[in-house]
């Protein structure tokens, strides 16, 4: 259901007159000349006549020359369609793929293609799987893409996996397959321990980058960090920050100190302030820094000399990145006061920290670019983050207690002032309980460059809180006067003119989230055949049935996939839509995870276009149409 499969088509043949079709490598029939007179200027002219038998050759051999310049997956693909020729030659100067669906292709269709590729990624599960809406063994396995790319990629350098499930076996067999592999990455990952990272650390010995962001790994005893080869390493990036499992700290300490080139690393709430200490004195050239707990001190030294962390802070000259603070203890805050100046990125999304902790850290960081944090700041903290982020581009506000019914302590205050205060924002991310139409319309109007507004009123079709009104008109300026809008999660109580307003103004809108909203069928009509870009779409817990579902036949196949869980639908609408679309792959989960549908409830609806068929691996709660 993706335009990223597209290039896995063979390229269409073109039509050069009603009574046949012809090859794009072919030249269309014309009636033969006379044969030329010997002497003649004809003759010396033959070979531009006739082209040479290699023509083909060389004009592939121009076409890799000018391909090489092409590095979006968008431009390779459009280049594939233009012909025989173009379509080889783009299979065999492509170096990375990108699956947007590991069940929208086959494994072994992805390496006949293209067998020269370097670099993978692959995503499995939908986004919704984060809020537990779907089972965790629905599927998204990685064993059979490593089996099959263990024989096609002997040169594979980098992975990366996204809501994947894999094994210790799928690591150790990618650790024996790609002799030259450098980088994995895995995000939301899970189903493997510490015995697999043992596998790769160990014998993938030019590893660069090991990135194990927000993944389950399960700690089976082995002291994975020691595996490491000993001598100078190739690492540039360690990120273990989400990994619960006890780190042996001595090994991890040799590790980075014989890691020259590390500019990134991230550690987990294992590491105290005192190693962490010890760890930016072996390599103050980091530019990524994630504090692990920053809590826990540990007795002074033998020599009765405290460790003076703002020294520590003070020499990493080049830090630009700051996270972690898991446990943080308020008191060492001030040691990172020093590198403030300099952060372009500070995530505290697990700091629970105060606003007046909060502000001393903030009024400090003058080229922040991305801010996570809590809404334990309230609104008074995101006040002086506007008063001083000038610069800011990204900023996520996650709430600390994620209840419905509670008193949210940020609310239309502070999103109007960073509208006031942050111009040049492209991305926001606004969990609160409470907000208003006034409000969303000054962002839009305030910040014209966003590309993704994302606002979470976590109460149910919690309305304009001080009018009472549905939230339409504040959502219907976001699309209206963000030219450049890409991804819209929508929240509150909307009715179906907040999605006329999405139809109509939405035209660049690929990602669309929708929760608790809604009133009929006609407002997913609105979206289905107005918005032409849109690639993802989630809807949870909104009115929409079989009418809304049906009225998007036409798109379906240009989308990467459509998830709607608790909404109208029955068994009989899913099932006109995969007889209508049979390249469509209809899945029909159950929430019970050990049994399968028997009546005409959905629970959820999960679709997706395949080149590959149904997949064989679908568990017993799912039934696939």
């Amino acid at each position: 259901m993706s335009e990223n499969n597209h290039h896995l088509h063979h390229p269409q043949q073109n039509h050069f007159c009603p009574a046949e079709t012809m090859s794009e490598d072919e030249e269309p029939s014309r009636p033969s000349p006379p044969p030329p007179e010997p002497g003649s200027k004809k003759t010396r002219n033959c070979a531009a006549v006739h082209p040479s038998p290699h023509s083909d050759r060389v004009l592939e051999i121009v076409l890799e020359h000018v391909l090489q310049f092409l590095t979006a997956s968008r431009d390779r693909n459009a280049a594939s369609l233009v012909s025989k020729s173009w379509y080889r030659t783009e299979a065999l100067t492509r170096s990375d793929v990108f699956i947007g669906n590991c069940y929208s292709v086959s494994p072994a269709r992805v390496t006949t293609r293209f067998p020269r590729v370097r670099s993978v990624v692959i995503k499995g599960r939908p986004r919704f799987a984060d809020f537990n809406l779907m089972p965790q063994n629905w599927g998204g396995h990685f064993g059979p893409w490593v089996a099959t790319m263990g024989k096609a990629y002997p040169l594979l350098e980098r992975v990366y996996l996204k809501r994947m499930s894999l094994t210790d076996r799928d690591l150790c067999l990618l650790a024996d397959s790609f002799t030259k592999f450098k980088e994995l990455v895995l995000v939301c990952c899970e189903g493997f321990g510490t015995s697999g990272l043992t596998a790769v650390v160990s014998k993938c010995r030019q590893l660069r980058v090991l990135d194990l962001s927000d993944t389950e790994v399960s700690y089976d005893g082995v002291d994975w960090i020691s595996y490491f080869p000993e001598g100078e390493t190739c690492l540039e990036s360690l990120i273990f920050d989400c990994v619960e499992c006890p780190i042996n700290f001595e090994a991890l300490e040799s590790l980075v100190a014989r890691s020259p080139a590390l500019k990134k690393l991230r550690l987990n709430r294992e590491v105290s302030i005192g190693q962490l200490y010890r760890l930016m004195v072996s390599a103050p050239n980091l530019t990524h820094l994630g504090t692990g707990a920053f809590g826990h001190p540990e007795p002074q030294d033998p020599n009765n000399q405290e460790m003076d962390y703002a020294a520590a802070f003070s020499a990493c000259k080049s830090l630009v990145c700051l996270s972690g603070f898991r446990e943080v203890m308020p008191d060492y805050l001030p040691a990172i006061y020093s590198v403030c100046a300099n952060l372009t990125s500070l995530n505290l999304s697990y700091a629970n920290i105060d606003v007046e902790q909060f502000k001393s850290v903030i009024c400090q960081c003058f080229k922040l670019q991305i801010l996570w944090v809590l809404d334990s700041v309230y609104d008074e903290g995101l006040q002086a983050v506007a008063a001083t982020c000038r610069d800011l581009r990204e900023l996520r506000v996650f709430p600390l207690n994620a209840q419905e019914d509670v008193e949210g302590p940020v609310s239309e205050v502070g999103l109007q002032a960073i509208s006031e205060g942050c111009p040049k924002l492209e991305s926001i991310l606004y969990f609160c309980q409470r907000m208003t139409n006034a409000a969303v319309i000054a962002m839009s109007n305030n910040c014209p460059d966003l590309v993704v507004f994302r606002l979470c009123i976590m109460g149910r079709h919690q309305p304009d809180h001080i009018t009472g009104a549905p939230m339409d008109e504040g959502f219907g300026a976001i699309v209206m006067n963000c030219k450049k809008l890409t991804r819209l999660a929508i929240s509150g109580l909307l009715t179906d003119r907040a999605f006329a307003y999405i139809g109509m103004y939405g035209k660049l809108v690929r990602t669309l989230s929708v929760a608790f909203a809604g009133d009929s069928d006609t407002g997913l009509k609105y979206v289905l055949e107005g918005c032409p870009k849109l690639q993802k779409l989630e809807i949870r817990d909104s009115p929409f049935g079989d009418a809304a579902l049906v009225s998007g036949l036409h798109h379906y196949y240009n989308m990467r996939f459509l998830w709607m869980s608790t909404c109208q639908l029955s068994r009989q609408g899913c099932q006109e839509v995969a007889h209508a679309l049979p390249r469509l792959s209809v899945e029909l989960l159950s929430y019970e995870e050990n049994e399968k549908m028997d009546d005409d409830t959905v629970d959820v609806l999960y679709m997706y276009r395949s080149l590959h068929g149904p997949r064989d691996d679908a568990p017993q709660f799912v039934t696939i149409l």
